[in-house]
Parts: C-alpha cells; structure tokens; sequence
C-alpha cells in the first residue's frame, strides 16, 4: 500500500527526516569528530489519523472551552463564534469573563439563517462539583457537546520542597482539572453518537521538564500520560471521538501575569502588569499570538495530528523535535535526568543539535 499522506510529508520534511543518536554525537564529540545517524520514518496508517477538527468546530455544534476569558481558550472560543457554534466559555475571573462574553457576541455570523451563542460560566475547574454544574447547563440548552477543550491551567507551583498548597494548586488545576471535565463530559459526548473532539491543553515542559518549576512540568506530564492513553481507549472503542494534546510553544498569554497577580493578592503587596515581561497586552516579539496557536492547532488536527507541537517565533518545530529527543535518550543512554542542564551533558547536547541541523540542510 502506499504511505499515507502524512507520511509523506514526514519523509520529505528535514526537520523530521534525521534525528542522531545522542549516544553517538556524545561519542563523536569524545573522538573529535561529528557523528549522526538517520532514523528511518515508517508509513502512518490510515487508522493512525485523528479527527478532523473542521469536521467538529461548525456551525450549530456546542463547544464548552475552559479558562475560555483570555489567552489561547478566548482564541479558541473566536474561532468556534466565527463559525456559528453555541460556545459555553467556563473561567474563575469573572469579570474577564463577562468582557470576553461581551466582545465576543460581535463575532457571532449575522442574518436569517445564523446560528451560534454564546454563554459565559464561571467555574472553578479544581472542583468536580462545578464541571458537571456546567455540563448539566450545556445538556439543559442544547443537549449534547461536540466540542471540549480542557484549557484552564495556572503557572504556579515550585520545586519538589514548595509549600503544599502550591502543589496542590497547580496539580488540581493542570491535571485534575482536564480529568474531571473529562470525567463529566465525555459520557453524554459518547452517548450522542455524533462526531466530537477533545483537546487538552498541555505543555513543553510536561516533556522536556526544564528546571525552575517542578510542580508544573509535573502537572502537565500527567496530563500528557492521561490524554495519551484516552486517546487510545477511544480509537479501541472505534467510536466518533478522538482527543488531542495542544502543546503550545511561547505565545502571549496572561498565564504568568495572573500567577504573578495572585501571588501579590496572596502576600497583600501591590502588582504592577508592567512587572511582568509579557503578557497578551505586552507581546514578546519572539512569542505568538494566542489566534496562531489556533490557527496551527485546528490544521494540525485536520492532517490527523494528536499531539500538536506548536512552534513560535523563537524555536522551530525541528528544535522541539531534537530537545524532546533528547530527553527521551536520558533513559535509553542511562544519562543522568535533566541532562541537558547537567555541566558534564551540555556540550554534548549543543554538539548533538548542531549535527542534527547540519544533516537536515
């Protein structure tokens, strides 16, 4: 048979066609000479592909998007009022809520025949009692959801010795939070029988786990590890539904902002937004916007993408690749963890992208 499609451009794109051993690039820097290896990109099934996002997000259909008031969630809930759905936008801030709600009433398509709403709810995803609130809410409008996107995150947390309540904070939001929206949508999203999509926000640092906050990248290394085998389970039960894990790259959000407020709240100290090296309204030149993420995320799951690594304006998607690899051959070449960062490790790991790059010119 011949490759799918999405093999294809596998095979034909640089950034993918050669990833050198890392064991080998350490040994060739030991010997004084460069060495990389190619690895070798089997066909993807046909069975492998997702589902189609643009076959989800269309007019008529029920979207339910949490930590939907700023950042990547309000870009999402544009692009699903732009097509004419009934968007439930779930966040904790509920002014912010009611704006976005307000502002986003405008995009709804006009005329006789448009469809579409808009309903703003606030939820605070840590506690169960308040997802199943909302699915109760979406099942009493509109009666099924096509759409969930489990967005809502926080930026707190620390090292392995931070305070109790951080950890507990950043792990009900990050990971407990996707798995009860999960847990209160996904049933009546089986039971419609029609096609529905589930997207996780999840994050680099759940896979490469830089430094600098441990409780984080914890948070969204379970959630990577949850969404990845509800994917599975779902293709096993060969239904309608597929999931998806949105891994942003750098994009302007309000994340570390809000983090930053709240911990000033919490220590009764003013917060200054200009405090903060960027936010949504304080770009970075070298992050995305958070419509790009969207923009990218709704092409790479109708190419039949379940993990969609978004690349920004700093780090290229072929990066990405040789930092997650990278991390994964800590194991396979019993280096130490986090060698990336270790003194011993990082010529080898600047000498292993510097190999990897040059094969793929």
């Amino acid at each position: 048979a011949p490759p799918h499609p999405a093999s294809r451009r596998a095979l034909s794109s640089p950034r993918q066609r050669t990833v050198a051993g890392s064991s080998l690039a350490c040994r060739g820097r030991r010997e004084g000479r460069p060495f990389a290896a190619r690895c070798i990109f089997l066909p993807l099934p046909l069975s492998a592909a997702g589902m189609a996002a643009s076959a989800v997000l269309c007019a008529g259909n029920v979207a339910v998007i949490t930590g939907g008031a700023s950042g990547i969630g309000k870009a999402t809930a544009k692009a699903c009022t732009t097509r004419g759905m009934h968007v439930f936008i779930a966040d904790l801030d509920q002014a912010e809520l009611d704006a976005t709600c307000e502002e986003l009433r405008g995009t709804l398509p006009s005329g006789s025949n448009a469809s579409g709403s808009i309903t703003g709810v606030q939820t605070n995803v840590r506690n169960p009692s308040e997802l199943e609130r909302l699915r109760n809410m979406v099942v009493e409008a509109h009666g099924k959801c096509h759409f969930l996107m489990n967005n809502a995150g926080t930026g707190d947390g620390g090292g392995a010795l931070a305070p109790l309540n951080k950890w507990q904070k950043v792990m009900e939001v990050n990971t407990w939070g996707p798995i009860y929206g999960c847990m209160a949508f996904l049933p009546m999203m089986k039971a419609s029988g029609e096609r529905c999509l589930v997207v996780n926000t999840g994050s680099k640092q759940g896979i490469t786990m830089p430094p600098g906050n441990l409780a984080y990248n914890t948070s969204k290394a379970a959630l990577k590890a949850y969404t990845e085998g509800l994917q599975h389970e779902l293709r096993e039960e060969g239904g309608k539904i597929s999931s998806a894990l949105l891994v942003p790259g750098w994009v302007n959000t309000s994340i570390f902002l809000k983090s930053k407020r709240d911990e000033a709240l919490a220590n009764e100290e003013e917060f200054d937004p200009e405090s903060v090296f960027f936010h949504e309204g304080k770009p970075a030149r070298g992050a995305w916007m958070p419509a790009q993420v969207v923009d990218f995320m709704i092409s790479e799951i109708d190419s039949g993408k379940f993990y969609v690594i978004c690349p920004d304006n700093d780090v290229d998607r072929e990066t990405d690749n040789l930092r997650m690899t990278w991390t994964m051959q800590d194991i396979t070449e019993d280096r130490p963890p986090l060698s990336r960062w270790h003194p011993d490790y990082k010529d080898a790991f600047t000498a292993f992208l510097d190999v990897n790059k040059s094969l793929g010119k």
